[in-house]
C-alpha cells in the first residue's frame, strides 16, 4: 500500500507546483483530484482523520504526512468506509440518472425522491451517514439535490476517488486503474 501511496504522492506533489497556471490540464486536475485517494489510505492506516463527502483532503498538508509508522485500520472499519463512499458515490450517480432520462423505477417507489429519502435514512440507521437533510443526503449544510452545480461536481468527485481506493484497498481491482465503481 506504501507503493501506491507514493505512486498518489509524485504525480500531486507536481500538479501543486504547477498550479494555478496549469488549471485547465486535464492531467493536473486528475492528479489533485487523486488526493482524496490518497487521504483514504492514509486515513487507513490511521495517520489522517477522515474528511466529509463535501469537504476535500487538504492536498499538501497529505503530503506533508509522514506515511511510517502506520498501522492499518481494522478490516471491518475500512469495509465500513467503503459501504459509505459506495452510499455517496450511489447517490451522485442517482441524481445524475434523474437529471437526465431516468430509467422506471420498480413498482414499490413512487418517485426518486422517495429512494433517496429511503436510503438517506437507512444510511444513517447503519451509521454510514450523517442525520439526512429533508430526506437527502446532507452536504454543504443543506440535501444533496439542493446543491449548486458547483457543489455536486465536488461531491461527485470525492466519492469517485474515494470509494476507488477503498475499492482497491479491500481488493477490487487488480491495478488501481482497473479497479471497479459500480453502486
Amino acid at each position: 500500500m506504501l507503493e501506491r501511496v507514493h505512486e498518489l504522492s509524485e504525480p500531486l506533489q507536481l500538479a501543486l507546483t504547477i498550479l494555478p497556471e496549469s488549471a485547465d490540464d486535464p492531467a493536473v486536475i486528475e492528479a489533485v483530484w487523486q488526493a482524496e485517494g490518497l487521504g483514504m489510505l492514509l486515513w487507513s492506516l490511521g495517520l489522517v482523520e477522515l474528511e466529509p463527502y463535501d469537504r476535500t483532503f487538504d492536498a499538501e498538508w497529505l503530503l506533508a504526512t509522514p506515511t511510517a509508522p502506520g498501522t492499518l485500520r481494522a478490516r471491518a472499519e475500512i469495509e465500513h468506509a467503503l459501504e459509505t463512499s459506495r452510499l455517496w458515490h450511489w447517490r451522485t450517480r442517482t441524481e445524475m440518472l434523474r437529471a437526465g432520462k431516468p430509467p422506471e423505477l420498480p413498482e414499490s417507489w413512487d418517485s426518486y425522491e422517495q429512494l433517496v429519502a429511503v436510503a438517506a435514512m437507512r444510511g444513517y440507521e447503519r451509521g454510514l451517514l450523517p442525520s439526512p437533510v429533508r430526506g437527502d443526503f446532507p452536504a454543504f449544510g443543506t440535501g444533496y439535490r439542493e446543491l449548486s452545480a458547483m457543489q455536486r461536481a465536488e461531491v461527485i468527485s470525492i466519492a469517485y476517488e474515494r470509494h476507488r481506493a477503498l475499492e482497491w484497498l479491500c481488493g477490487g481491482g487488480k491495478s488501481w486503474a482497473e479497479t471497479p465503481t459500480d453502486t
